[in-house]
């Protein structure tokens, strides 16, 4: 009985470590990722600009529209993840816009991506706004939740315990560098503590209720405002 114990518990320790050396890869950049910041390039900037920066859940709706707001600019690409912001800020800090509010990090957990680095990342977006940008204001939201009840099954899902860590020390790290937190996750569950369906179009990506709470949430908390 004991020998049995024993080989449980190794197989366990092994499962464990492998889980925590998952591979994963700093460079990856969706296929479009050039010629999407050529053309983010390419666009006028203003010191009035307020940009929403991040990957296909940024990039899925026109701001301008939704908001109302003609000051609004999209920044966002499919699949990026926390490396291609970092490689990419350039382009959004050179603008000194007045506003930027960024959402990434949950294509990095689909991609193994270790949470600490994902945090790390987060300070260094930070860091990189106030010194090449220092009157620009900084807007963080946490990860939306996901809903494994749809298919086909995505890397996302599944993985809940990485987002509500990562949102957790977001928070943290919000309070330390004194920029303002926009807490999106708790508006988007259900009572299952998954993404609302009402919300969602494949249990990751928003649909137009998504966006029309998520927009409701913003005006609400006067984000927008001067």
């Amino acid at each position: 009985m004991n020998k049995f114990l024993i080989l449980f518990l190794f197989c366990a320790i092994v499962l464990e470590a492998q889980s925590q050396t998952a591979k994963w890869d700093s460079t990856y950049r969706p296929g479009n990722f050039k010629q999407k910041v050529e053309q983010f390039k390419s666009y006028p900037n203003a010191t009035t600009d307020i940009i929403f920066l991040g990957n296909s859940i940024t990039a899925g709706t026109d701001w301008m529209e939704l908001l109302s707001n003609p000051k609004a600019r999209n920044r966002g690409i499919s699949s990026d993840i926390t490396f291609g912001i970092l490689e990419r800020l350039n382009e959004v800090t050179e603008g000194k816009p007045a506003k930027v509010f960024i959402l990434i990090g949950i294509n990095d957990i689909s991609r193994n991506v270790p949470d600490s680095i994902i945090v790390r990342n987060y300070q260094n977006i930070i860091h990189r706004i106030k010194k090449e940008s220092p009157s620009t204001k900084i807007y963080f939201q946490t990860l939306l939740p996901v809903n494994n009840e749809f298919l086909p099954v995505k890397n996302q899902y599944n993985k809940d315990e990485h987002i509500l860590y990562v949102n957790e020390e977001l928070k943290k790290l919000a309070a330390k560098e004194k920029i303002t937190l926009i807490d999106l996750h708790p508006h988007f569950l259900n009572n299952d503590k998954k993404l609302d369906k009402i919300y969602t179009v494949d249990g990751l990506h928003l649909n137009i209720a998504g966006y029309s709470l998520w927009a409701a949430i913003l005006k609400k908390g006067k984000y927008l405002e001067n």
